[in-house]
């Protein structure tokens, strides 16, 4: 495949643009409308970030499918960034709201649902005990806290392009080899170099390196990165990570809100992992705000020796919706019967299809491009090589070549996950829908090549 000129680039780009706008004339009003009273028009700044001159509003979503006001029809690949990897409103998640909605939404008082969570996690995942938050970055944020209290430490370390929610002390990079903020980084409380250690991941004589530094708390991360591109963990990668860990006696949070795409208990029970805390937000309530935290019994013990009563509220962890019933109904519902090992084994065989479709499209055009798929998420990137860390994914990022495939397979019918090329297989999505992806995905594949 030829070199795409920048040129050639823009005039598919603008050829894309004028087709959006025209066939999106009500998406337009409202954006303009929004404009008044919106920042930039938008009800989160980030959502100025998808592809067209103007974001598409949503009508309504079912399924693997939604509707926007213009009435057009599209298969859904992002599932809201993984907060609707269920399947927009899942029937027994919806039926369990509605039932929770009609006895009480929140009460600061637990309901059977907790009592039935903190089993299912257990039995899931292998941790001892479990808290509820209301997104994973409280539940990071909580986790956190807690590993600076029983250990008496006050760093975290975190990978190189780790994504964690909006953890002050995960937006951190590494420039010339020392740690810093991390490009976009609103208003960061404090240097990051003093809360944060940065190594790349896969890297495990860098790891030991910071580790040894013995001033770390906990390392928070993901069992594979998600967020810049899937990048695997090289084999004995974890083993190692889990040893250091223990050796330098520094706790272990492993962040599953994206790789729960792994299987019904994660990554972690995949693969046999074994971490002091494990944290899991936005999938876990069909779409209904919603976070869980757990830890080993070790950590149990050692929170509970720490805490008053006259004090435990007041340690800056929780919140007052918190384990709210409604939250929990959902979470209940969709754990019990929305993501379920039968659910999986329709989805990942689906997800391997896509990643096939687009690897076979990728041969065929002689595109030096590379996937990679994790359960029912599959990724392409910009790098022959799949990376294997965070900076070489960044590396292989291209903002203009994204945006035009976004835009192109929005115009066809197909919604990708914003900022990166991820797609995710939900419940109800169909070989069809996969192999509408794929046809487009040849077609950009084409026009790129054309000279």
């Amino acid at each position: 495949m030829p070199v795409i000129s920048a040129n050639r680039l823009q005039e598919l780009y603008a050829r894309e643009e004028r087709r959006f706008s025209d066939a999106h004339p009500k998406s337009k009003a409202l954006a303009e409308r929004a404009a008044g009273s919106l920042l930039q028009g938008v009800p989160m700044n980030w959502m100025t970030k998808w592809a067209g001159p103007f974001p598409i509003f949503v009508d309504r979503a079912e399924g693997a499918h939604f509707i926007c006001v213009d009435g057009h029809e599209y298969v859904d690949f992002c599932m809201g960034d993984t907060g609707a990897m269920s399947g927009h409103s899942p029937k027994p998640t919806v039926d369990a709201v509605i039932a929770q909605m009609q006895r009480g939404i929140t009460s600061m008082l637990p309901s059977e649902d907790a009592v039935w969570l903190g089993e299912e996690l257990q039995r899931r995942f292998g941790l001892k005990y479990w808290q509820f938050a209301l997104t994973a970055t409280d539940a990071n944020r909580f986790s956190i806290r807690v590993a600076r209290e029983v250990t008496g430490r006050s760093k975290i370390l975190v990978f190189n392009y780790c994504y964690h929610g909006s953890v002050d002390e995960s937006f951190a990079t590494l420039r010339d080899g020392k740690v810093a903020a991390r490009s976009g980084n609103i208003g960061p409380p404090v240097d990051p170099s003093v809360t944060t250690r940065v190594v790349e991941f896969n890297d495990v004589a860098a790891l030991e390196a910071a580790l040894a530094h013995r001033d770390v708390a906990c390392v928070l991360t993901e069992p594979a990165l998600t967020n810049v591109g899937i990048v695997h963990p090289e084999p004995g990668f974890h083993a190692a990570l889990r040893d250091l860990t223990r050796r330098y006696d520094t706790l272990l949070i492993l962040d599953e809100t994206h790789t729960i795409c792994t299987g019904p208990g994660g990554y972690t029970r995949a693969h046999h992992l074994d971490p002091d805390f494990f944290t899991l937000g936005k999938p876990i309530g069909g779409g209904i705000p919603g976070a869980v935290y757990g830890f080993n019994e070790s950590v149990g013990d050692r929170i509970v020796a720490r805490t008053q009563l006259e004090l435990c509220d007041t340690g800056g962890i929780g919140g007052t919706l918190a384990g709210n019933a409604l939250s929990l109904a959902a979470m209940r519902a969709t754990l019990d019967r929305v993501l379920t090992v039968e659910a999986y084994e329709r989805m990942i065989p689906l997800a391997e299809r896509f990643t096939q479709g687009v690897r076979d499209a990728l041969q065929v055009r002689g595109v030096p491009w590379s996937i990679a798929q994790l359960g029912c998420r599959a990724e392409y990137i910009f790098s022959e090589q799949p990376p294997r860390n965070g900076a070489e994914a960044a590396a292989a990022g291209n903002f203009e070549l994204d945006r035009f495939m976004h835009l192109y397979a929005l115009n066809r019918g197909v919604l990708m996950t914003p900022f990166h090329n991820m797609a995710l297989v939900c419940p109800r999505t169909t070989e069809a829908d996969v192999d509408r992806h794929t046809r487009l995905f040849e077609g950009a594949l084409g026009e790129l090549a054309t000279t």
